[in-house]
């Protein structure tokens, strides 16, 4: 039997293609749906059914727009409750791709809809199961993203329905079965999931914590919850558009697709509150940029940092990006809901800069600066690395303000003395410059290369320990 996975990095995501005889099934698409389009194509298939796992909350899923354009049958697991038409699978059922056959099992937990969908062969054969986000690499989905759609569910009583589910449906499966999940490392929704994105149901049990067998609920739940942080604001958001439905790409695309010249640019940003969002790298931003925009690079976690510091999907955005790179910026955004760009600088921050507007910049240094620095008078340090990397490993006396949480910790960024900010190598403390210098903060200066080449210096630096959490 063969599986394609599809896997996107920016969003740690897998979505997985089968095809027998001229069907084809989609499983956990993303937004923009012409590959999958094109990949049936190329078979000369018919993409019969969209398999959703779950209501996602990381990405947006392509659901709709794969059913408007091919016919193609969205179904969910039991209890799913869409606002459009699908077919809810009972416990058990077997759907026919070919000669394939795909038997839904509900495995709530995650969410309560949550289903894996067990792969079976032309000859009968179990092949693997598509675990969504019941089941990741060495981890498990995290149970406390559905209860902040669902008031009454409680990340407790989550964790005891995953429990069972895994217990009771997945590892009573054969040991040979392919575990194809829909995240790898990077993601939010696991605490500690494996940069491998497949692996075998024995290796599994072997390995992931959450399987070992002799491991009571009360072990479980208490495990699963050690380590989890505040998920991203977004997440609530794209549920609900996953749940009830969102406009067509090809809509949203054809807002976005404006070009201003920066004057019309600069009109628009006047009279709007949209927010200036400049995707280029660091290293350009830091040496040149329209003032009052936000750097987020598309070369790094993108989608899932605008989700983190953008908190309304709603908001109305004017992009900055390299030329060529509107399109790429625009679908990238898409995925997690970001529909509302209403145009974009042509020629990018070159044409602006030509035109003879203002500009701004962010100061920069080297670790070696910073060393010099700690032999003469010891800087304020602000690390703005994730709370589990700068336990595990940080400079002495350094400060931690986590990037995602920067905006309700302002006060703590000093106004008088100069200070600072750093975080792993580069990408994630721009952000936070932008936003400092969109702010009023002009006293900071950026590490470029982050702690890896702090690290490498004699600044001093806390013992290292293994975390425990990569969130």
């Amino acid at each position: 039997m063969k599986v394609e996975q599809i896997y996107t990095g920016c969003l740690a995501h897998a979505a997985y293609y089968i095809e027998s005889k001229g069907e084809a099934a989609i499983f956990d698409p993303l937004r923009e749906v012409q590959p999958y389009l094109d990949r049936a194509e190329k078979d000369n298939a018919k993409i019969k059914y969209v398999f959703e796992t779950h209501f996602h909350a990381d990405f947006v899923s392509g659901h709709l727009d794969l059913n408007k354009k091919t016919g193609a049958t969205i179904v969910y697991g039991p209890t799913a409750q869409p606002g459009f038409d699908a077919l809810i699978a009972e416990d058990g059922q077997i759907f026919n791709v070919g000669d394939y056959k795909i038997k839904a099992i509900h495995t709530p937990g995650h969410t309560m809809e949550s289903t894996t969908y067990l792969l079976i062969d032309e000859n009968g054969n179990e092949h693997g199961i598509i675990t969504g986000d019941t089941l990741f690499i060495g981890d498990v989905g995290r149970p406390d993203l559905a209860q902040h759609v669902i008031a009454d569910l409680t990340e407790e009583k989550l964790a005891a329905y995953l429990y069972d589910s895994l217990r009771n449906k997945i590892m009573p499966l054969s040991d040979n079965l392919i575990v194809y999940p829909n995240h790898g490392a990077g993601s939010a929704c696991g605490k500690k999931m494996s940069k491998e994105t497949t692996d075998t149901l024995g290796n599994q049990k072997k390995t992931n914590y959450a399987l070992r067998a002799n491991m009571t609920k009360e072990e479980f739940i208490k495990e699963l919850l050690t380590g989890l942080t505040t998920p991203p604001g977004y997440f609530p958001q794209n549920v609900l558009m996953n749940k009830g439905g969102y406009e067509s790409l090809d809509v949203v695309m054809e807002r976005a697709e404006r070009p201003l010249s920066p004057e019309e640019f600069e009109l628009v940003a006047n009279e709007t509150q949209a927010l200036m969002l400049d995707t280029r790298n660091p290293e350009d931003f830091a040496k040149g940029f329209v003032p009052n925009s936000i750097n987020i690079g598309l070369d790094g976690s993108f989608a899932m940092w605008v989700g983190e510091m953008i908190p309304d999907v709603k908001q109305e955005i004017l992009l900055i990006t390299y030329p060529g790179k509107e399109e790429e910026a625009l679908i990238r955004l898409s995925r997690v809901g970001y529909d509302k760009t209403i145009g974009y600088l042509k020629g990018g921050y070159e044409a602006w800069k030509a035109a003879g507007k203002e500009t701004d910049s962010v100061g920069r240094i080297t670790a070696k600066d910073l060393e010099a620095q700690y032999g003469k008078e010891k800087p304020i340090l602000i690390d703005v690395r994730k709370r589990s990397e700068f336990d595990s490993e940080h400079v002495l006396d350094a400060i931690n303000i986590p990037l995602n949480e920067i905006n309700q910790h302002l006060s703590e960024f000093p106004k008088e003395k100069p200070f600072v900010i750093h975080c792993a190598g580069g990408y994630r403390s721009m952000i936070a410059a932008s936003i400092l210098k969109q702010r009023g903060w002009d006293n900071f200066t950026d590490v470029d290369g982050g702690f890896k080449d702090i690290s490498e210096t004699s600044i001093p630096k806390t013992d290292y320990v293994c975390p425990t959490t990569l969130l």
